[in-house]
């Protein structure tokens, strides 16, 4: 049981800007310690959140856990690079030793709860192993332990999110995980009065560049893609003063090629293949080897071996977002428009705008270059998501 007399307290592993002790301080939860490695992010997290955040490298084993010997809460946000599903989901990053790191440390202060977040990516195929054996540890150290799935959009923000929590504790208690719940909103609504707010530096892109005229190309809701058909997906040969002209018959095999590739398979993974020279012959026509020769001096086709694919695989590019939906995750590309576009103008995101996505108020202010501030938002835990498992914990665990 928390003592109500000092009110509760947590300390934070691997806290980064703060987005995840922030939820915490919003719900009533005093800051007693934080620890990250980062110099830029343990600055943000001093001025915005407590000036209780440390410069630590947390694997050194020379490194004083005594701050967080009287804590009623540990937070851990330890680094998802390895995890994610949109970088390279390297098995053996090192980085996801950290998460066992946190366990351990864990059993060792033995906090009446401990919280871990990170992307789905960490309980998925072989990486879930790491997973696995922060929950053996902390049962091993006398904690009931649970896993909790969250949707952004289930606590009020304009953001199609996804995380994963481990919650730990060790008062016995068997619970029933209801999160509070807050209906999601749209990006017109996280974006409304977006004048005079901090980290709000607008910057179009370059009139006549090549990146404004494809942005000019793309309406709300498409991106750039050539792997897929539809009304959202335009191809890059549908913006000839770009990537360059094609002739009607050159156009009918770029789209011919764009089925095939999806349609025959040579392998058991991925979602679509390079197509031979003669599945291309009977699907267009004699003609269609001297068409191909053409496509690939302009660029739009490549070979590999005796097969043949098109060069721009990437599934998408360039999406411009709508005002009437949320925001897909905001990540730390968020400002860089060959990601995602303003929904109705010719740039990407503000750092405020991709904050205000993220749930973070106005009044907190992020320092250093923009791709930093990219980097500290887009790698935080969302505040309002945050501050929901710390009134359910407050609630459920500690009173």
């Amino acid at each position: 049981m928390a003592d109500a007399t000092r009110g509760l307290r947590f300390a934070s592993l691997f806290s980064g800007c703060g987005g995840f002790d922030l939820g915490f301080v919003q719900a009533g939860f005093k800051c007693a310690a934080a620890f990250d490695i980062d110099p830029l992010a343990v600055q943000v997290y001093n001025k915005n959140v407590h000036p209780s955040a440390v410069l630590c490298d947390l694997s050194d084993s020379g490194v004083s856990l005594q701050a967080l010997s009287d804590v009623d809460v540990l937070l851990a946000g330890p680094p998802c690079q390895g995890f994610s599903t949109a970088g390279k989901r390297s098995l053996d990053d090192p980085r996801n030793k950290l998460l066992l790191l946190a366990g351990r440390i864990a059993g060792k202060v033995r906090p009446a709860v401990f919280v871990a977040e990170n992307v789905t990516g960490v309980t998925a195929g072989e990486h879930g192993k790491y997973w696995k054996s922060l929950r053996r540890t902390l049962r091993s150290s006398g904690y009931k332990t649970t896993d909790i799935r969250v949707e952004a959009t289930r606590s009020g923000l304009a953001q199609t999110r996804t995380r994963v929590f481990m919650l730990a504790w060790k008062n016995g208690r068997d619970i029933t995980v209801e999160l509070p719940f807050a209906p999601g909103r749209v990006l017109r609504d996280a974006l409304a009065g977006m004048d005079g707010a901090p980290n709000h530096t607008v910057r179009p892109l370059a009139r006549g560049s090549d990146l404004a005229r494809i942005a000019k190309c793309i309406k709300p809701g498409q991106k750039l893609c050539n792997v897929r058909g539809g009304p959202n997906a335009v191809h890059t040969w549908d913006i000839p003063d770009v990537f360059g002209r094609v002739t009607e018959a050159e156009h009918r095999l770029l789209e011919t090629l764009l089925r095939l590739r999806r349609r025959q398979r040579i392998r058991e993974y991925g979602d679509a293949d390079p197509v031979t020279g003669s599945a291309i012959v009977r699907a267009c026509g004699p003609s269609t080897l001297r068409l191909l020769d053409a496509l690939i001096g302009k660029g739009y086709v490549r070979r590999i071996h005796r097969r043949y694919d098109l060069t721009h695989t990437f599934n998408g590019k360039f999406r411009r977002l709508r005002w009437d939906r949320p925001s897909p995750t905001v990540d730390t590309r968020f400002g860089d428009p060959r990601y995602f576009l303003h929904p109705d103008e010719v740039r990407g995101f503000t750092v405020r705008e991709a904050a205000r996505i993220q749930g973070f108020p106005d009044t907190f202010v992020f320092c250093g270059t923009e791709r930093d501030q990219y980097r500290l938002v887009g790698n935080a835990v969302p505040p309002p998501l945050a501050r929901g498992m710390a009134e359910f914990v407050r609630q459920a665990l500690l009173f």
